[in-house]
């Protein structure tokens, strides 16, 4: 199976030649300071406006994975913004690693809205793999939260992880596993897999009531099998702060594999009663665990 690559299109980028924006806050006698250097143009007001309102508290971007879409952080989002918190949750286009986190790395880096805001950075399941990559060379984002999630090292795959530990209910053979599609565009050997509805009540979904099971199986956004075979890059969590949560009831990606890829990064670990998709589940504790992960670095 070839491995799935995207060229990037150049962007323009404007240099500006800009040291300090300073704005003296009365009431408080802090200053606030923004460098606009090498930044867009549009990021570059979003400096600027962050410096005039004086914004620290950390912005919570959430990353979907495999089979889902960014609904599922419906929960979360709720506790979350009940909070107080800015929260986004982008489209993970779930096309191949390199090219999923370079979407979500300019997201980050360009979006005028983010500038000059620190970031808790979120991915569940897959999406964990793509936050891996994504975060690096962003100094914005201060915080990484693993949810029932990849933690790829470098040159790791999301199958080989699969395969690292024995028990995953999606790591036997697919063809009971998975429904493969073309896709237009697609690079040779690349297909769209689809979790088989069958595989959702007692193995993707698995807690969750049969309905809501049957809901998300028909609803599921396919991943391209060039995603699962692509090495991850250099590591975020190897200078970024983690948090991990892990449901020992996830049958997807075996609850021991996550603790070691946990260990390695170093992440402070959460375990819940849940399976793969505890964000659904149980969003008060997973929310829980970004706050705090946000109150340590804001």
């Amino acid at each position: 199976m070839n491995l799935f690559s995207i060229t990037r299109p150049a962007r323009l980028r404007m240099i500006i030649v800009t040291s300090v924006v300073a704005l003296a806050a009365v009431a408080t006698g802090i200053s606030v300071q923004a460098t606009a250097a090498h930044a867009s143009p549009g990021r570059a007001a979003g400096l600027a406006k962050a410096a005039e309102t004086g914004g620290i508290k950390p912005v919570i971007v959430l990353v979907h994975g495999a089979w889902a879409d960014a609904s599922s952080w419906d929960g979360v989002i709720s506790q979350l913004t009940s909070a107080g918190f800015t929260v986004y949750a982008p489209p993970d286009p779930l096309r191949g690693l390199s090219s999923d986190a370079a979407y979500l790395h300019d997201f980050l880096t360009e979006n005028p809205a983010l500038a000059g805001r620190p970031v808790v950075l979120v991915g569940h399941s897959y999406g964990g793999a793509v936050i891996t990559n994504a975060a690096v060379g962003d100094p914005e984002v201060k915080a990484l939260v693993y949810v029932d999630a990849f933690i790829p090292a470098q040159g790791q795959t999301v199958e080989g992880l699969l395969a690292a530990v024995p028990g995953s209910c999606i790591g036997g053979n697919p063809a009971t596993t998975f429904d493969p599609v073309p896709y237009p565009g697609a690079p040779a050997g690349s297909v769209d897999l689809y979790l088989q509805p069958g595989e959702f009540p007692g193995c993707f979904a698995s807690g969750l009531p049969a309905w809501e099971a049957a809901e998300l199986a028909a609803t599921q956004r396919p991943l391209a099998s060039a995603a699962v075979t692509e090495p991850s890059g250099p590591p975020a969590w190897a200078t970024i702060p983690s948090w991990a949560v892990i449901g020992t009831g996830d049958k997807v990606i075996p609850p021991a594999e996550q603790l070691a890829m946990a260990e390695r990064a170093r992440a402070r670990v959460t375990e819940i009663n849940g399976g793969h998709l505890s964000l659904i589940s149980d969003p008060s504790a997973v929310a829980a665990v970004i706050m705090r992960a946000a109150a340590a670095v804001g």
